[in-house]
């Protein structure tokens, strides 16, 4: 049933229908945001989770190209973030800590010896106030969490804001703001896995990868970068031009055997802050583009390598090994523990102010390549 619906002009919609409720009672809802080209998102108040992304194909028809669930039961028994709001910090701490200002915090430990995508409890758990919002650009959700000093081992009342807009243009626009009590680490992303075919699809290898980046920040056993910032050129990691995401990632790669698969940062060819393309990505059969443009300096390429068909989604659905990716915008890895990595630390009386932009256009088919760097 749905319980509000309002207009954002020209012809943009939003609806609010309840999802479902927690354990101990509390609502939570769905908002879906209409544009007036056919474009439809849907979000969570339980995480901030696109829980669908409808876009249309070369001849106009609409599919759902993000993973799920149909029913908030599914996001309730856990998942590997599906489409969900990162924080506090997205990625990894290596061994759960970090020392600022001479103050220790310990995190929890929730992937082996290290900390992941803010712990056992992050943001992607949290219930965040839902507040539609009509703008000439589009329909709006903005989305309110107040983390409180010490959650997950963090310092500082982290109070958060962020604002998913659907343009008319296409664009799902999703717009991060932070500000904190004490000194802390920020790092916040957004966290959907795509397959630009549409949900019959069960893998993403095909799909044509371009990354806007000379160089990577490879990784140890454990997946927490090394320091080191080193060139993509003569490795798997050169997505420069367009690549098959398929074409090299089983390749004999010390890289690629540490995370089974692409799970890496890539150092953005950005300058400043400014928005600025990030990623594109095109998918050969449907004709779908998918731009990512952001102001971060860094963005995790992730190929699914660990998903493994246990998950059920949408319509039971099992969702298999690469059967999508995700493209992560965000500071690097390990960035606490990394004085050489850009800072991610917000003290008191500064903005936290993030921006990511995911475009989708279409493309013909037939001017889709593959091709290697050479």
């Amino acid at each position: 049933m749905t319980r509000q619906s309002s207009t954002a002009p020209p012809g943009g919609t939003i609806s609010t229908r309840p999802l479902g409720r927690l354990a101990d009672g509390r609502l939570v809802d769905l908002l879906v945001l209409r544009n007036n080209r056919g474009m439809q998102a849907s979000i969570s108040s339980y995480g901030g989770i696109i829980t669908s992304l409808i876009a249309p194909d070369l001849e106009g028809e609409p599919a759902d190209v993000v993973l799920g669930f149909d029913r908030l039961d599914g996001y309730l028994a856990g998942h590997p973030y599906f489409g969900a709001i990162i924080g506090r910090y997205a990625n990894r701490i290596g061994k759960g800590s970090f020392t600022l200002d001479g103050e220790t915090s310990i995190l929890a430990r929730n992937d082996g010896e290290n900390h992941l995508h803010g712990g056992i409890a992050g943001f992607d758990k949290a219930l965040w106030k839902a507040r539609p919002v009509s703008t000439p650009d589009g329909p709006q959700v903005e989305l309110e969490y107040s983390s409180v000093d010490g959650e997950e081992g963090y310092p500082g009342r982290l109070d958060v804001t962020v604002t998913y807009t659907l343009t008319h243009d296409n664009e799902l626009r999703v717009r991060y703001h932070a500000t904190t009590s004490r000194p802390t680490h920020v790092n916040l992303t957004s966290h959907s896995y795509f397959n630009l075919a549409g949900p019959e699809s069960s893998d993403v290898s095909d799909h044509l990868l371009t990354i806007n980046a000379d160089r990577f920040t490879p990784v140890d056993a454990g997946l927490i970068p090394t320091g080191e910032l080193r060139s993509v050129d003569g490795t798997p990691m050169d997505f420069r031009t367009p690549v098959a995401i398929g074409a090299r990632i089983d390749g004999v790669d010390e890289q690629l055997r540490f995370g089974g698969g692409y799970d890496h940062n890539w150092v953005l060819n950005t300058t400043g802050s400014k928005l600025s393309l990030a990623a594109k990505v095109s998918e050969p059969t449907s004709g779908r583009l998918l731009e990512v443009l952001t102001t971060e300096p860094g963005i995790q390429f992730y190929s699914g390598n660990f998903l493994d068909g246990r998950q059920l989604g949408k319509q039971g659905r099992a969702y298999g090994r690469r059967c999508a990716f995700c493209l992560e915008t965000q500071h690097f890895p390990d960035s606490p523990n990394q004085p050489q990595f850009p800072t991610t630390v917000l003290r008191p009386g500064l903005v936290y102010d993030s921006t990511t932009v995911y475009r989708f256009r279409v493309s013909d088919p037939r001017q889709m390549k593959d091709r290697s760097p050479s």
